[in-house]
């Protein structure tokens, strides 16, 4: 594996100043091949594959590298299960594929094996026990249909009660009869995902335009406006891909999006005790949901996740109701020795699902957006904007190279089939190489490659090696890596979505000091 991009390793680093460039030679410049509005997963994922077939992009976003949806997911790469539980067995297949290049080929670096526990207690029947169990065996031969490695995903088996206890000591230990345990995909962080796509993208040539607003879309390009200056002019392309997520149906009539919310929970360590996997707790009622207990590799754990339908406009940031919180608490405590109590919710996000309106707006007609496929679809308006909309983070890849295709069939751009599947993202290699670089395990499973020059950063300047959050890992370092190399223009980007300190509100208050005591005047310098 080679990760390695075209230009050397200085061709993939995002700057305020490469934006500032690159801005004005797109608006009013000449004519481009693509270009690509919304700059989420998909829509990087986007970017990267026109690039990478040799096409000139332009990509833009109104706010961050992902600002949206993006960095609000469960950091899962599923193998689709759930979809193989109600006969989609098509979104389940596209689904274990994804994962396995994304764990094996493209981002071996960020996606890693998560083991989970599902706990036996009362409230799980033997009937119910024994359709998960069908269904983990089931998720298996996905896994060797996708012909992922059984080194990278380890089988389902069943747990004895003491095993189940050692994995998750919180758990209610009356009525527990052991567990079963299965392994998924899990992303070190969703938003970093974006960011590789970006760099990996702009190494191949592709101009990536944060704050940039796309106020208009035509079939040849895009009115649009500098969010930082105020200053509109026009972008001309020959194809024009509209990725904008739950924001999509603003940009082109007829396309009708369906949100559905999904939050999730904030906690300290200390709150559920130590976990050596993560959790999947039934749903009372419901055959195939599951409420997620999700450990991550900064010490938090995640609790998640809701699926409500959200009706009205579509807010930049949504806003957790306490409806949520409570919901996802009563499931948790279900299985708990110890329960959490709402003041040990130290966060909450929420992320939009941008589900296409399979009942064209008919509230009569609409199914449960729980039920609606993440299947994407990929449409084209009359005018000739192609949007992508629909799925799911894990099949991101599959969404862009599908919207691509599409732009090339009907704008006749000279284009090659899409390279992705076998394209390292910025930071990727072999796992040999990662478990030889010499840096700390944390800093590889985030960096990949680049973890080396992230930690000679924190030694070399001083200062930079301290956490920016007394008892939190990230170091000072990192936030300068995010303004240096990774597009950041302010403290909302380093904070909130190259680290993730300001899923706490308490952590992003005491980090903001250090963001603004970074040397010589990088945060000026990226804003």
């Amino acid at each position: 594996m080679n990760a390695t991009a075209p230009g050397g390793p200085a061709a993939s680093s995002l700057s305020a100043a490469r934006r500032a460039g690159e801005l004005a030679a797109s608006v009013g410049g000449p004519v481009v091949d693509v270009l690509v509005v919304g700059l989420g997963a998909t829509g990087a994922g986007a970017a990267l594959d026109a690039a990478a077939r040799g096409l000139s992009v332009v990509a833009v976003d109104a706010h961050d590298l992902a600002f949206g949806t993006s960095r609000f997911s469960s950091k899962l790469i599923h193998g689709g299960l759930r979809y193989l539980a109600s006969g989609r067995l098509g979104v389940a297949h596209e689904s274990a594929v994804e994962r396995g290049v994304l764990m094996e080929r493209t981002a071996p670096h960020l996606v890693h094996a998560q083991p989970f526990v599902l706990p036996l207690t009362p409230m799980v029947s033997g009937g119910q026990a024994a359709l998960a169990r069908a269904g983990f065996r089931a998720g298996d031969t996905l896994r060797l249909a996708a012909r992922t490695a059984r080194a990278t995903l380890p089988p389902p088996r069943r747990l004895g009660a003491v095993e189940t206890r050692h994995l998750a000591p919180g758990l209610r230990r009356d009525g527990l009869r052991g567990g079963l345990l299965s392994w998924d995909g899990r992303l070190t962080d969703d938003a970093r995902l974006v960011t590789a796509l970006a760099r990996t993208a702009a190494a191949r040539g592709a101009r990536i335009l944060t704050r940039v607003r796309a106020l208009e879309l035509t079939s040849t390009g895009a009115r649009v406006r500098d969010e930082l200056t105020g200053e509109e002019g026009g972008i001309r392309a020959r194809a024009v891909i509209n990725a904008a997520g739950v924001w999509a149906g603003g940009l082109v009539d007829g396309v009708r999006i369906r949100p559905s919310r999904g939050t999730h929970l904030v906690l300290r360590p200390e709150s559920l005790g130590p976990l050596s996997a993560g959790l999947h707790i039934p749903i009372p009622g419901e055959s195939n949901r599951f409420v997620l207990v999700l450990p991550q590799d900064d010490g938090r754990v995640y609790v998640g996740l809701t699926d409500e339908p959200v009706d009205g406009d579509i807010p930049d940031v949504p806003e957790v109701p306490e409806t949520d919180i409570g919901f996802l608490l009563d499931v948790l405590c279900s299985v708990l020795h110890t329960p959490v109590r709402r003041g040990d919710v130290v966060g909450a996000f929420a992320g939009l699902r941008p589900l296409l309106d399979t009942a064209q707006g008919n509230p009569e007609t609409a199914p449960r957006t729980a039920d609606i496929s993440r299947r994407h679809a990929v449409l084209t308006s009359p005018e000739g904007v192609v949007t992508v909309v629909g799925g799911k983070l894990t099949t991101y890849r599959r969404m862009a190279e599908d919207a691509v295709d599409t732009a090339v069939r009907v704008r006749g751009l000279a284009a090659g089939p899409s390279p992705t599947a076998s394209l390292p993202l910025v930071g990727a290699a072999a796992p040999h190489v990662l478990a030889s670089l010499p840096a700390p395990r944390r800093l590889v499973r985030l960096y990949g490659t680049e973890a080396p020059a992230v930690h000679a950063l924190g030694a070399r300047e001083p200062g930079l090696g301290e956490p920016a959050v007394p008892g939190y890992p990230v170091t000072r370092a990192e936030l300068l890596w995010a303004l240096r190399h990774e597009g950041a223009l302010d403290e909302e980007d380093v904070l909130d979505r190259r680290t993730r300190i300001g899923l706490v509100p308490a952590d992003r208050d005491t980090a903001l000091e250090a963001v603004r005591a970074l040397p010589d005047g990088a945060l000026s310098h990226g804003g």
